[in-house]
C-alpha cells in the first residue's frame, strides 16, 4: 500500500532504523576505494542497501573519515562487513569486499545477499562450522 507514492512500510519510517548507528572510522585511501571521487557512488550505496551513510571528516592525526550507518540491522551489519573486508589486510577478505563492494553499487541488496553475508560472518568469526555442499564428501 502506497501513499502518495511512498511506501507506508519504507525502512526510513521505521523507528527501530535509526537506533544504534554503526559508526566506523575509515582513513581517506579507504573511503575513495568505497565511495568513489567526491563520494560519487555514495548515493547509490545508500539506494541499493536501504540505508543513509553520513561521511564525516574526523579530526585525527591520520585524517580519517567517520563512517555513520543507519537502517535496518541486517544492511548495516552487511555495509560493515564490506568495509571491514575491503580494508583487510588478509587478500581473500580484500577479494570478497571488492566484490561486496561491486555489488551494492550496481543493484539492491537481495535477502540472500544478506543471508550470505550472515553465514560468512559466522564461520569467519568461528559462530558455525562450514555447511558441506550437496555433492561434496
Amino acid at each position: 500500500m502506497e501513499m502518495n507514492g511512498v511506501d507506508e512500510n519504507a525502512w526510513w519510517t521505521l523507528p527501530e532504523n535509526f537506533e544504534a548507528p554503526f559508526v566506523v572510522f575509515i582513513d581517506e585511501g579507504q573511503e575513495e576505494l568505497i565511495f568513489g571521487h567526491r563520494d560519487l557512488h555514495l548515493r547509490q550505496i545508500e539506494v541499493h542497501s536501504n540505508t543513509f551513510i553520513q561521511l564525516e571528516e574526523w579530526f585525527t592525526a591520520s585524517g580519517q573519515t567517520r563512517v555513520t550507518v543507519v537502517g535496518p540491522l541486517r544492511a548495516k551489519q552487511w555495509l560493515m562487513d564490506m568495509i571491514w573486508s575491503v580494508g583487510s589486510q588478509e587478500p581473500n577478505h580484500q577479494a570478497r569486499g571488492q566484490e561486496m563492494l561491486q555489488r551494492v553499487r550496481n543493484q539492491r541488496l537481495t535477502r540472500e545477499d544478506l543471508d550470505a553475508s550472515f553465514r560468512v560472518r559466522s564461520y569467519s568469526w568461528g559462530l558455525s562450522r562450514p555447511t558441506r555442499m550437496r555433492g561434496t564428501t
